[in-house]
């Protein structure tokens, strides 16, 4: 057990009443709040900023207020909503607890641990979040922010996300989670992390734990947390196909529910651009006219760059056309409401706008 040589009742009351007094209260998941926003916002937090997060959360609530309209909802409307996000395994987790907690939970999200975590997308931290921000119910919580704060104020070397580390941070989120106002003092460690103890340049002189911070004592305040190890991702490559019909729409497919974009639609993808004459007549029943490729651009995932090269691509339908399955869907930006992956969604723009036109 790592040793806990700060006196909880001291650690509470400088954190809330720090909380009480600069502490952010008019977050929009924190108007009305219960456990489906709580939950909700969350979910769009983890590995994305605030401010980014935001408008996505208010196009959300706005389209659906209540947990079973989101239940109720198709993974398409909840994926365009999304897309932008990334991280697009969130918003199918999202859609599966929706409709798991309309159906079995009578739209009630359950109010124990263990079960929270039995739902699809929610781990130890976010179910910790639901239950003390939105029922006042004790559980730790042990997002970015709080791993931060705890790693500096005890001097916990090593990654976070490293098994040791982390069991580590676990035990001290636990022991310092007070049974009493848990939902301020949860509200205050988050803050702590992104408004004063912060990644670079925290500002220690407006904390309120400056006086029994390890890191601070030893002048070390920039050696915690340990630093992830470096990799060097692989570099990938794909060409994107820009098939538009007589009347301006583009041929878009439904990708794999898993994986990258994982049930989005997307532009046909093809390696090798001398594989495409046949690639479009066995796959789309398409008869190749003329093709044009553009400058690349890279779209950089987790664990890897991708180098995407778009091509217009003019083509006439064949006497086996296989278009109007129901992975395809031929899509104009004005027309229709779906989920597309960030690069697909700023190629669609550019050739609504005539920015990708044949050239001479």
């Amino acid at each position: 057990m790592t040793n806990m040589n700060v006196n909880t009742k001291k650690f509470h009351r400088l954190v809330v009443n720090w909380y009480k007094k600069h502490g952010r209260k008019n977050l929009p998941w924190q108007q009305g709040i219960s456990p489906y926003r709580v939950w909700l916002s969350e979910i769009m937090l983890q590995q994305t900023q605030v401010t980014t997060v935001i408008p996505y959360f208010e196009k959300f609530i706005k389209r659906f207020p209540t947990i079973q309209q989101l239940a109720k909802a198709t993974l398409d409307e909840v994926n365009h909503l999304w897309a932008g996000l990334g991280y697009y395994s969130r918003a199918r987790n999202l859609h599966k607890t929706a409709q798991i907690v309309h159906q079995q939970y009578n739209n009630k999200f359950p109010s124990s641990l263990q079960e929270l975590m039995l739902l699809p997308g929610i781990g130890r931290s976010t179910a910790g979040a639901i239950l003390s921000l939105s029922m006042e119910i004790p559980a730790p919580i042990l997002d970015g922010n709080v791993k931060r704060v705890l790693s500096r104020v005890f001097a916990i070397a090593g990654w976070p996300e490293e098994r040791a580390a982390q069991k580590r941070l676990w035990e001290l989120a636990t022991y310092y989670t007070p049974a009493q106002q848990v939902k301020a003092y949860t509200q205050a460690m988050m803050d702590l992390g992104a408004m004063v103890c912060t990644k670079s340049n925290p500002q220690c002189i407006h904390c309120p734990l400056i006086k029994i911070c390890q890191a601070r004592q030893l002048n070390q305040i920039n050696l915690f947390p340990g630093r992830k190890p470096k990799i060097s991702l692989p570099i990938k490559s794909t060409y994107l196909l820009i098939i538009a019909n007589s009347e301006q729409a583009v041929l878009l497919e439904k990708r794999a529910p898993v994986g990258i974009w994982g049930g989005l639609w997307s532009l046909p993808e093809c390696q090798e651009l001398k594989d495409l004459k046949t690639l479009l007549k066995q796959r789309y029943g398409l008869l190749l006219k003329k093709h044009q490729a553009y400058p690349n651009f890279r779209h950089s995932f987790t664990h890897f760059h991708l180098e995407i090269t778009p091509v217009l691509i003019e083509a006439s339908l064949g006497p086996k056309h296989q278009i109007a399955e129901t992975n395809r869907i031929w899509y104009k930006e004005t027309t229709n409401q779906l989920g597309l992956p960030k690069p697909v969604s700023q190629l669609m723009r550019r050739y609504a706008k005539g920015e990708l036109t044949w050239q001479k």
